[in-house]
């Protein structure tokens, strides 16, 4: 059966961009694409959710950006977590794991 792509349900883009970024700077289409490669490529974020999310989370203080060149030698926007970043992150992943837990225990038992 051939996978398909899911909408990400609201609320969680920060979340997986933050949990994308703490392994390291990317520039956006690498975030995208890190994203749906570790899903197995099942979540897809489009490029009009992505960089909206971006600037909001830099002018959060989650996020900062810089100027770089890509791998394929264009200028590129890399974006990093910040200290802030990775407070919202570890608070945002506890959250995900009760809700996601108390989700899974509903379906199985109601």
């Amino acid at each position: 059966m051939p996978k398909h792509e899911i909408d990400l349900p609201q609320g969680t883009l920060d979340l997986l961009i933050l949990r994308t970024l703490s392994l390291g700077a990317l520039h956006g289409w690498a975030i995208s694409e890190r994203i749906h490669q570790v899903s197995d490529k099942v979540l897809q974020v489009k490029q009009g959710s992505l960089y909206p999310a971006l600037h909001r989370m830099e002018r959060r203080g989650w996020i900062k950006a810089k100027w770089g060149a890509s791998e394929n030698n264009r200028r590129a926007k890399y974006y990093e977590l910040t200290r802030t970043g990775q407070t919202h992150l570890e608070a945002g992943e506890g959250k995900w794991k009760r809700l996601t837990a108390a989700v899974g225990q509903i379906l199985e038992t109601a």
